[in-house]
Order: structure tokens, then sequence, then C-alpha cells
């Protein structure tokens, strides 16, 4: 070999040297991480009363997914128990991949007892904390477990390196079968029973009856800073939640890196996650920290006003055992806010904002091609003859989405989509403003009777998005968490009362507003969020109070395919579930 060549190699050799030290990430190829889910009936008690559960692989909560942004995931759900099933993988963003999304009857038939579906797909672009869950009825109750996304190998965190990461997980207990309560209510048109307990990693702590044994404890060292992964998986309840005596540092919400800002309380809603910087105390503190959470409350309906506890505490350097923790020690508790603060629900959602550096960019979009206002809350459907209900005047209760009820069709959207065969399935012809414009926090209309359909917005490949959100007052104003499958979006403004589009968006963030896949629809306000419709397929959007779910409060999104190859949707996988 010649020294020019000699040089040559030894050029290419520095250069992609450099090129490695410089973005740790580019060479790093995902690899595939299999999981198996058995889904299956389980004993668990809580609350001194025993039940029959649905869980994956026996446990409760389930089982945690793993995987570096860039891997691909596949995992296989095998349904045991005897009601139909599907998992959701939410928040994340699959990319071409919507017959892995989960939705029941949207991109999927359910999985019937006895089979079996492979979910599979690449995590694109996102790091931090998400979760899975069922998606069919309230089976999500039960079948919920994180979904923990570290970055690139070699990639850091953009904060402090925790010494330690430990996920928290906020659920909701019924003593009763869940899914008995949900068919009463549709039946009756009521309100739903609300649960007896919340629980921290499937705990509901002493607070409760019978539940001190049942109480998740949180043991840290003096000095070290542990990274929490919160998520709330609670069917109906938005919660706020504070670690007695100690600040955290928000760092990540959605699986997306936030401008970091400390706080000593948070408000998580459902379907929402936040990742936080614990701190521990330097020196040891020779007492013991209540972790509580209670509900943030603004609807006219009964609610589980109960709080869940679980217990901070810190090793003793000094003591000689192994465990060095310390019995009897004092027990500090946090103060919440009032369950219906509003205020402090605008102004906490107000501090987010997205990192938007070179290496984390926040790509808002600056122009819009098409507009929407959707209306979002309570209504009302007519009592069938021969019956007594017991929603609102003997009504039963609905919820919708611009005056119309979600029907859930028999057959899945995406399929009757990609084949076709869309006729008697769904109508295209979702409106894009409300057909009966009101004063829409103000006095409500006499009539709160809504409509009913299978209605869906359709969008071309890379249309840029902007949605209005806005509450109403129909049956009494709420905050109502919005979460869109396939995408995040931005949150580019929010507001009390009705919507100006003359004067609101002078007030938008198009900068750096906080980049998310579900947001709380402010009560007796309204919410804007951008995004580009570059995932096509159909994708589903609801409130992810299970409750309004149930009741209608949902539409969904047909993104059209795109010209190129990498911009259309594959074919569905051959087991895939037929309706």
């Amino acid at each position: 070999m010649d020294s020019s060549s000699s040089c040559l190699l030894l050029g290419i050799f520095l250069f992609l040297s450099v090129l490695l030290f410089a973005f740790p990430g580019v060479a790093q190829a995902g690899i595939t991480r299999h999981y198996k889910f058995d889904v299956q009936m389980a004993n668990v008690t809580r609350l001194c009363s025993t039940k029959s559960i649905v869980t994956v692989n026996g446990q409760f909560p389930g089982p945690r997914i793993a995987a570096r942004e860039g891997d691909r995931v596949a995992v296989k759900v095998i349904n045991h128990v005897p009601y139909n099933v599907t998992i959701h993988w939410h928040g994340v963003r699959q990319l071409r991949s919507g017959w892995a999304d989960g939705p029941a009857y949207v991109t999927q038939c359910p999985i019937p007892t006895g089979r079996s579906y492979v979910y599979n797909f690449t995590i694109v672009g996102q790091r931090g904390t998400l979760f899975w869950h069922a998606h069919i009825s309230w089976l999500r109750a039960t079948l919920y477990g994180p979904i923990i996304i570290l970055p690139k190998l070699g990639v850091p965190y953009p904060f402090t390196k925790p010494y330690k990461e430990v996920p928290v997980i906020f659920g909701e207990w019924w003593k009763a079968d869940t899914e008995a309560i949900i068919h009463q209510a549709l039946q009756t048109g009521g309100g739903p029973n609300v649960s007896d307990a919340y629980t921290i990693n499937g705990l509901p702590g002493p607070l409760y009856n019978c539940s001190a044994k049942d109480t998740f404890k949180l043991k840290v060292k003096p000095g070290k800073t542990y990274l929490l992964r919160l998520v709330n998986a609670a069917l109906n309840d938005e919660l706020f939640f504070s670690i007695a005596n100690h600040t955290v540092t928000v760092v990540d919400v959605d699986g997306v890196y936030v401008k970091p800002f400390d706080a000593e309380t948070l408000l998580i809603s459902p379907g929402q996650s936040t990742n936080v910087l614990l701190h521990a105390e330097p020196y040891y503190p020779n007492a013991m920290f209540f972790m509580t959470a209670r509900p943030y409350a603004t609807g006219s309906g009964t609610f589980d006003n109960s709080t869940v506890a679980a217990v901070l505490e810190y090793q003793n350097p000094s003591m000689s055992s192994p465990a060095g923790f310390t019995k009897n020690l004092p027990l500090h508790k946090p103060t919440l806010p009032a369950f219906n603060d509003t205020s402090f629900a605008a102004n906490f959602t107000g501090r987010l904002r997205s990192l938007a550096t070179a290496r984390f960019p926040a790509n808002v979009p600056q122009t819009v091609d098409r507009r929407f206002l959707f209306t979002v809350g309570l209504g009302t459907s007519p009592c069938p003859k021969n019956q007594t209900c017991q929603g609102p005047n003997g009504t039963k209760f609905s919820a919708t989405v611009n005056n119309i009820s979600f029907a859930s069709p028999t057959t899945a959207l995406l399929q009757a989509h990609f084949v076709g065969q869309s006729r008697n399935v769904y109508s295209p012809d979702f409106p894009v403003v409300p057909l009966m414009p009101f004063n829409y926090t103000g006095t409500p209309p006499n009539n709160t009777l809504v409509s009913n359909g299978t209605k869906l917005v359709v969008l071309p490949f890379n249309t840029s998005v902007e949605l209005v959100m806005q509450d109403t007052s129909i049956l009494g104003t709420e905050s109502h968490p919005l979460h869109l499958h396939g995408y995040n979006f931005f949150v580019v403004g929010q507001g009390f009362g009705n919507y100006d589009p003359a004067k609101d968006p002078a007030k938008f963030n198009l900068v750096d507003p906080v980049e998310r896949n579900t947001v709380g629809v402010t009560a007796g306000g309204w919410v804007a969020i951008r995004f580009s419709a570059d995932n096509p397929g159909v994708w589903f959007m609801h409130c992810h109070i299970e409750a309004h779910l149930s009741w209608g409060l949902k539409m969904a999104w047909l993104v059209l395919d795109g010209e190129l190859p990498n911009q259309k949707l594959p074919p569905p996988p051959s087991d895939l579930p037929k309706c």
C-alpha cells in the first residue's frame, strides 16, 4: 500500500472517530426487543377485598417495556381471558405502523379469547416515559404498565444524570368489577360509580382502610438525585401530586424534553407522563415524607375525593444494619391545592416549554393549511321507551366533539379505509366548526340533545393543522384531557372563556410551546394546538377520562398517503385480528 492510500485510510478513520465522538448515536442502529404479554386473570387483594382482575403475565401493574430511541419493539399479546382485548402504546408515534396502535375498532379488531397478535413498532425521535394500556371498554383499569424510552446508547440526558430511575404510576381501584360498572352506567344513562381508591404502583397506601401494608416506599440516599417517571394511568381523574418538604425539577413530559423548572406540586392528567428530578436532602433528615396525590376535579358530577400516599424514606448512613432505614420517625405531609383549583392548573401548564435547542428543536408549524374549532363537552341522549334513565332530567348522559357523539363501528376504521370499503362504516364529513354556534362558556342552551355518527376528518398528507378545542358549559364546564393518537402536537395557546379568533392568535407561542400527546382543555376555556399530518393512517382523538370516552367524546382523523413510498401506510400484518 502506497503512502497516499495509507494517509487516505488514516484520514477516513480519524473522520469516523470524530463523528462517533461528536454524535455517539450516529452508528447506533436500533435493536429489536421482544416481549410476550400473556393476558390472564389473577386474584388481587386491595382494601381487604379480593377480586379477579385482568393482568399481563399475572402482574399488577403490568411489566415495563424498556427500549432505546431507534429500537424496534415486538410484543406478542396472547389473550387468555373471557374478554376481547387490545393494547395501545400510548404516546408512541407509530410512524407508518398504525396497525400496531391498538384502539379497538379504530386501527384493529380486538384480539378474541384464545388468539394472539404481535404489535410491531419502531420508536422514532422519542425519549422519556410513556405507557401501555388496554384500549377497549374499561379493561385499562388494571391492564397498564410503563414504557421507558432511553436515549440512544452514548447520548446523554440534557440534565443531571440521575443516580437511579423509578417509575411512579398512578392508578385507580374499584372493589367491584369495572366491566360491570360501565355496563350498568351505559344501560341506566347515569354516571358510573366512582372508584374506592387511587393507587401508586398498584398500592393504595396508609390513608385507606386496611392498606398500611400496601404502601409504595421510595427509599433514597442523602445527596443523590433520582429521576421519577410519573404516569397518570387513572381512569377518570386528573391528579395533583406533591412530596412533603421537597421540590422537584420537571425535565420531560409525554416523552419530550422541556425547559427544566422547579415545582412543589404537579398536575398530571390521565394519559400524561412527567419526568422529574428529585434531589434528596444532602444530610440525613431524621424524618419520613408522604408523597401524595388527589384529584383535580372541575365537573359537577361526583368523584373519588380520596388521597393516595406513598412514603419517601432516607437511608441513615450512621446505621450499621444493611438496610439502614429507621422506623417510627416523624412523618411530614404535603399540602395539595383544592380539588377545583383551576388557576393552579392553568399556571402549572403555562410553565411548560419545549427545550427548542439545536439538538432538540421545536418544529412548530409556522403556517397553517387547515383550521378547526371543536367544542368538547357533555350532552344528553333520549331515554329509550319503557325505560327509566338516571341521567339529567331522566335522559342518558352523552359526550361529544362538535355535538357529535361518536358511534363506534363494528369493523376497524383503518381496515375499511385501507381496502376502500368505507360505505356503511364511516363518513368523511366531520364538521370543521360547530354547526350551531352558541355562547360556549355562558348560559347553556335549553336543548342539550346530541347527534350520533361515525364521522372522520380527512387530511391530505403533510397538512399543517391548527385545532382549537373549546370547553362548553353544557351540564357544567369541565377540564377534558384530550389525547391524539399517532402524533405529538404543540400547545400554542390556552385561555379562559370563549376563543376569539380575532384577538387570541396574536398571543400564540410559536417559538418554544410544549410538545405532547395529551392536553387538558381548560375548564371554561380553550386550548390551541398545531401539528403536521405526516403520519398516514386513521388516528383516534378522544378525552382520556374513561367515562367521557364511553359516552362518545371521541373522533378520528384520516390522514391520506403521500406520494413517496416512505409516505404510505404498509399493508396490514397477516395476524391482524378479524372482526
